[in-house]
């Protein structure tokens, strides 16, 4: 059974930081391509970040500068710290793995910026 599980989200005020962490269990986690995804109330979903099997990473520009993506393929998790947060940023953040067609997300988690 394929389980991704978020952890790390809750509230922080504008300009602090939070990391989250995905754990994943299931898969060959080290051959799969991971991303975080966001969606806040009333948009759609986003990507955020994403990071290949080979190390390579991708930002959305709005979080460019801000937000790091890695692995730790021993520990089969990736992670997303967030640095300089906005209001902006508040929403679910989900994890992503996919591995040729097949793709899996985890249940999210919440990150509320404060003004």
């Amino acid at each position: 059974q394929v389980q991704l599980v978020e952890s790390g989200g809750g509230l922080v005020q504008a300009g602090g930081s939070l990391r989250l962490s995905c754990a994943a269990s299931g898969i060959i986690f080290r051959l799969h391509d991971m991303g975080w995804y966001r969606q806040a109330p009333g948009k759609q979903r986003e990507l955020v970040a994403t990071i290949t099997s080979s190390g390579s990473t991708n930002y959305a520009d709005s979080v460019k500068g801000r937000f790091t993506i890695s692995r730790d393929n021993a520990k089969n998790t990736v992670y997303l710290q967030m640095n300089s947060l906005k209001p902006e940023d508040t929403a679910v953040y989900y994890c992503n793995s996919k591995y040729t067609l097949i793709t899996y997300w985890g249940q999210g988690s919440q990150v509320t910026v404060s003004s």
